[in-house]
């Protein structure tokens, strides 16, 4: 998270030999969906250098190689900057789909809570009611209401993130088609 007027630079490791290799920085708007697609922002290549989408301001963006790094210097952000920034290596004869880097430009930075000095009591252990022993306190049914809830919330994240990765494939390949047409 950066704040607005902020200058931004954002890295990529290429490893891949430099012979023929390309680099281009995508940014995708909104959250990921069927209707969200991948904005060409810049390029680089050892002949050219860099080249700039024309729908992106000259000044604002700026493309630099450092070794095996490429770097993307964006500034005076705006909260319309924000989004996911992709970098993609284009070799012979592989193409490299980077993780993505999220965005997020607010006019405003969030303050931190102040930590408290109260003293913590030791937390209880759980257990379900042991009919032999009977040993440590009883789960209530909002406790187990909870545990539950909790494990819901982690399998429906990991469906999105499967689903979420679904849908970068298939933006990266359907990059690939359209590029080696």
């Amino acid at each position: 998270m950066v704040q607005t007027n902020q200058m931004v630079m954002l890295s990529c490791e290429a490893k891949t030999s430099f012979t023929n290799t390309r680099i281009f920085w995508l940014r995708q708007r909104q959250a990921p969906s069927k209707y969200s697609h991948h904005e060409f922002l810049a390029s680089w290549d050892s002949t050219k250098g860099t080249v700039r989408s024309t729908e992106v301001e000259q000044e604002k963006l700026t493309v630099l190689r450092e070794g095996t790094r490429f770097v993307l210097n964006l500034t005076s952000v705006k909260p319309v900057d924000s989004g996911i920034y992709f970098c993609m290596t284009v070799g012979t004869p592989e193409l490299t789909f980077g993780m993505g880097t999220n965005l997020s430009v607010v006019d405003v930075l969030p303050t931190t809570a102040q930590p408290t000095m109260e003293s913590t009591t030791k937390k209880r252990v759980c257990r379900l009611p042991n009919p032999v022993t009977r040993k440590g306190p009883p789960c209530s049914p909002l406790t187990l209401g909870l545990l539950v809830a909790g494990t819901l919330v982690l399998l429906v994240s990991l469906c999105v993130a499967i689903h979420l990765y679904r849908l970068r494939r298939r933006a990266q390949l359907h990059f690939i088609k359209q590029f080696y047409k």
